[in-house]
């Protein structure tokens, strides 16, 4: 079946895209993996050559397009070399942050955070969840009190991507004791506040080169002027924010599926035992043809989701519908690649190793995907 996604000028981008993966990506990926953190540089080289910011307006440095096909290509590239770590802080930075600042901040806002965060030399995090809440943000204890000239902001939050490296944290506390929907409202706690500091760099089962880390909120004083939208509309906020967040988690899913399962197809075709190819037993045959058939019907269902996004026509229920369906089939056929390795698949020097390590988290973060059936079945019966 012919993909008819993109257009002449997808693919152009694709080629200055490939050329960066190649030039900037390639050569670190093992240093950053051992190092544990991505350095900043390869941050200001995608800025350079404008690869963040790409859905940004004009007038503070992005690209000014809505069409996320060009991310999708840049998620494609990605997933080619098993930069895994890399696409997940990036699509953090384009996905997440950026838009946050870019759809709710106010003009001011705008002009000081966006600039400097397209061109790579300030990079995002967002902190909603705590210790103990996990997907339950009802549970956040994060509070802020409001004191002159703006709020005071006390709490912990973990498992932050971008934790180590982030500069603005978009952070979500309770600005409402009582509790209830209105009582949580979104800051952008810089680097520099006082009271404002890292905790431990968390180690982990998989993406190993992307820092995830604990945040501390001593007495930090967070200036009116850094107020993201209005005061109690945090959940209001999160929920409209999500639906882009879970596509990029898809996107990211079938295109690291596609890449797996290509180099599985090569392994299996060059790999002998037993006096023939591995490809040439009926098992492996039906494993490949089942996983082919899956992740085609994936892509089908991922490339219309991005040209619903694009239309402005992609709702809760799409997001999760294709979060929860293609982060379960991702980590299903990096399970079955592996096994038709072998041994080798164990191990880490073959990127199998490595995309089985990475892919499990993509079941769990931007909300379990327990939570994401909950949010369609509660549609389909109609519940609130």
């Amino acid at each position: 079946m012919k993909r008819t996604l993109y257009s002449s000028d997808h693919e152009a981008f694709r080629e200055s895209v490939a050329a960066f993966v190649q030039r900037e990506v390639v050569p670190n990926l093992e240093r950053w993996e051992e190092d544990a953190i991505i350095d900043r540089g390869v941050w200001l080289a995608a800025g350079k050559q404008g690869l963040l910011g790409l859905a940004a307006p004009e007038e503070y440095g992005g690209a000014g397009g809505a069409d996320y096909r060009f991310r999708n290509v840049i998620l494609e590239e990605f997933a080619k070399v098993h930069a895994t770590a890399l696409a997940s802080s990036f699509s953090l930075q384009d996905d997440i942050a950026i838009p946050y600042i870019a759809e709710i901040g106010n003009e001011e806002q705008k002009q000081r955070f966006l600039p400097p965060m397209i061109a790579g030399e300030r990079i995002g995090a967002i902190a909603m969840t705590e210790p103990g809440t996990g997907s339950d943000l009802q549970g956040i204890k994060t509070s802020a009190k409001q004191v002159a000239g703006g709020w005071v902001v006390n709490g912990a939050k973990t498992f932050i991507t971008n934790g180590i490296n982030s500069d603005l944290v978009i952070t979500v506390a309770k600005t409402d004791p009582a509790g209830g929907p209105n009582a949580f409202t979104l800051f952008v706690v810089e680097r520099e506040m006082e009271g404002f500091g890292r905790g431990r760099k968390l180690k982990k089962v998989g993406l190993h080169a992307q820092d995830t880390a604990e945040l501390v909120y001593e007495d930090v004083f967070v200036p009116d002027e850094n107020v993201l939208g209005e005061i109690g509309g945090g959940f209001g906020q999160l929920k409209n924010m999500l639906p882009l967040e879970r596509l990029s988690i898809a996107a990211h899913a079938v295109a690291v599926a596609e890449a797996v399962l290509a180099e599985t197809i090569t392994y299996t075709k060059d790999r002998r035992a037993f006096g023939q190819r591995i490809a040439d037993f009926q098992n492996t045959q039906f494993e490949l043809a089942e996983m082919q058939t899956l992740v085609n019907v994936a892509r089908v269902y991922v490339d219309q989701a991005i040209l619903s996004f694009n239309a402005g026509e992609f709702t809760d229920v799409d997001a999760a519908q294709a979060k929860w369906w293609t982060s379960d089939l991702q980590n299903d056929v990096i399970d079955r690649c592996l096994q038709l390795h072998g041994g080798y698949g164990f191990m880490l020097e073959y990127p199998v190793g490595r995309a089985y390590q990475d892919a499990r988290i993509q079941r769990i973060f931007g909300g379990a995907n327990e939570i994401m059936k909950m949010i369609i079945g509660r549609k389909i019966v109609g519940r609130p």
